[in-house]
């Protein structure tokens, strides 16, 4: 336990670099109220979910539009490699430090308050604004379908602020005409209005059980094998004509940087590597995994195997269905399966409801993830402690649920997709090198703690995580880049503002001292 030291007791570096012991960590951990409920089976569907939803059905439309072709099955790859190297780390992390607040609380016991966070600010972008992005796309799934009966909700109200409407004609995406005039979007209400449904559920108290999320997982589970089924089937019968959806297979470079060409395979990378997000949520689920040890690896690595073999084969269907040229939309595949006819009818609007009802758990879950991150915190003493004031009544951390709802629900009604999944990308890329450097400091400052899992070829595999992140990272557009450089500024200036004055660790005080003053929180919703 660290002591508040006499002035001038502790140098900048070191104040920095003060670590939770690993001893408290297993203390938080032994004293948790949350139930050991979840197999390994749960945990590998629990990640199913949370990466179905968040990925396949929103951002690869655009990664193949406009960076990648067909070749966006290369991107996966590449993506899905970057991401086992990362998900090994945290399958260590997470077998040896099983504690809720997942890669903040690794920061904080390996590196040092300061990293952990830096760690917290990039989960926001991991988790508050993918929750945006999810958001939009089952904004534009439910559009979709609502039109499909006949109900049209105004194009105006359904995009972001200041964007031109686009619209398909043949192959090529041209602007949209009202009276002559070039439309532009003012809002995705949509959007906006399932944010605010989760956060008042959130504040409520949604408590699933793993079931229920079974459930729910293999609802989007039968959507995306029904879609490879039905179009793959669909694509066999017509590839003499199909197949020139695939010529050129990799678009020719345009001198544009990240437009098509390996370059543009590498862009379409980091995008699509928000489709695998999802499996860090399942080391958010430590504290409830009755052994570990032995199922957090199985439950981050089996579910990011099984949906990188299934997101290969839906980007072929996809892109061989349709040409990669109209993808650029936020409902790619509602795109493709409308594109079968009007025989398929039923099956579209059974695609596109699968998607929504997938999409809503993700974006409730993702918003969760947040919440939890924000408490974690503010009860360590780094954010307010308003942020941790659970309420009387319905047992949740109601007043940073409010916060995350505010936040998500105007990042989704404003801000293009393209640009919060870069941003989303971008901050999920650095907290994963974060936690593969983590890997790296735990094994040199605790070489003998027990690990349940150990990354194979240490120290290569973990340095590689590092750099393949880092590298990718840099294949975003500059705009966004800046807009990171500019956030990570901002959130180190709040840490020495605030967040070192208050620590709680500094201060010799146990974050779970007072915590949950009128109970335990409830479960998170799955």
């Amino acid at each position: 336990m660290a002591t508040r030291p006499a002035d001038g007791g502790m140098g900048l570096l070191a104040r920095m670099g003060l670590r939770k012991t690993v001893e408290q960590v297993q203390r938080e951990t032994q004293t948790s109220e949350l139930k050991r409920t979840l197999g390994p089976w749960n945990l590998v569907f629990l990640g199913i979910g949370c990466i179905i939803g968040a990925g396949i059905f929103v951002r690869t439309g655009s990664a193949a539009s406009l960076h990648a072709g067909p070749a966006v099955l290369i991107s996966f790859l590449i993506a899905g490699v970057v991401c086992a190297l990362a998900g090994l780390c945290y399958a260590e992390l997470s077998s040896t430090l099983p504690v809720s607040g997942s890669a903040y609380t690794y920061s904080y016991t390996t590196i040092g308050e300061f990293a952990a966070w830096i760690m917290g600010a990039l989960l926001l972008l991991e988790y508050g604004l993918a929750a945006s992005v999810v958001a939009v796309g089952w904004a534009g799934y439910v559009v979709s379908l609502l039109g499909d009966f006949g109900i049209v909700i105004p194009v105006q109200l359904t995009g972001p602020t200041g964007h031109v409407v686009m619209r398909s004609v043949g192959n090529d995406m041209v602007p949209a005409l009202l009276n002559g005039q070039t439309m532009t979007y003012l809002f995705n209400l949509p959007a906006f209005l399932i944010c605010a449904a989760m956060t008042a559920l959130l504040v409520v108290g949604v408590s699933e059980s793993a079931k229920v999320n079974n459930v729910i997982v293999a609802i989007k589970l039968t959507v995306i094998i029904a879609f490879i089924l039905i179009c793959g089937g669909y694509v066999v019968a017509h590839f003499g004509t199909l197949k020139a959806n695939w010529s050129p297979f990799i678009p020719p470079a345009t001198g544009e940087e990240g437009k098509f060409g390996w370059g543009g395979i590498l862009r379409a990378a980091s995008i699509v590597f928000f489709a695998y997000i999802g499996f860090e949520a399942v080391s958010t689920a430590g504290q409830e995994a009755k052994d570990p040890k032995k199922d957090m690896p199985i439950g981050l690595l089996g579910s990011l195997f099984a949906c990188t073999a299934i997101y290969i084969l839906v980007s072929i269907v996809m892109t061989l269905i349709v040409n990669y040229k109209t993808l650029n939309v936020p409902d790619p595949v509602a795109v493709a399966v409308d594109a079968l006819g009007p025989k398929w009818a039923w099956f579209a609007k059974l695609v596109k409801a699968g998607a929504i009802v997938g999409l809503t758990s993700v974006v409730l879950v993702l918003m969760y993830g947040q919440t939890r991150i924000f408490y974690t915190m503010a009860r360590d003493g780094l954010l307010p402690r308003v942020f941790a004031t659970v309420h009387a009544r319905f047992k949740t951390p109601w007043v940073n649920t409010i916060l995350v709802g505010l936040i998500t629900a105007i990042a989704a009604a404003f801000f293009d997709i393209n640009t919060l999944g870069d941003m989303t990308s971008v901050g999920t890329l650095a907290a994963f090198a974060i936690v593969c450097l983590s890997v790296i400091w735990l094994r040199r400052t605790h070489p003998d703690i027990p690990r349940g899992f150990a990354v194979p070829l240490y120290p290569v595999l973990p340095a590689l995580g590092i750099i393949a992140c880092i590298a990718l990272i840099f294949t975003v557009e500059t705009r966004v880049l800046v807009f990171f450089g500019w956030y990570t500024l901002g959130g180190i200036i709040l840490y020495f503002v605030y967040g070192m004055r208050n620590s709680r660790l500094y201060h010799g005080l146990d974050s779970d001292a007072d915590a949950d003053p009128v109970g335990a929180m409830k479960p998170p919703v799955r």
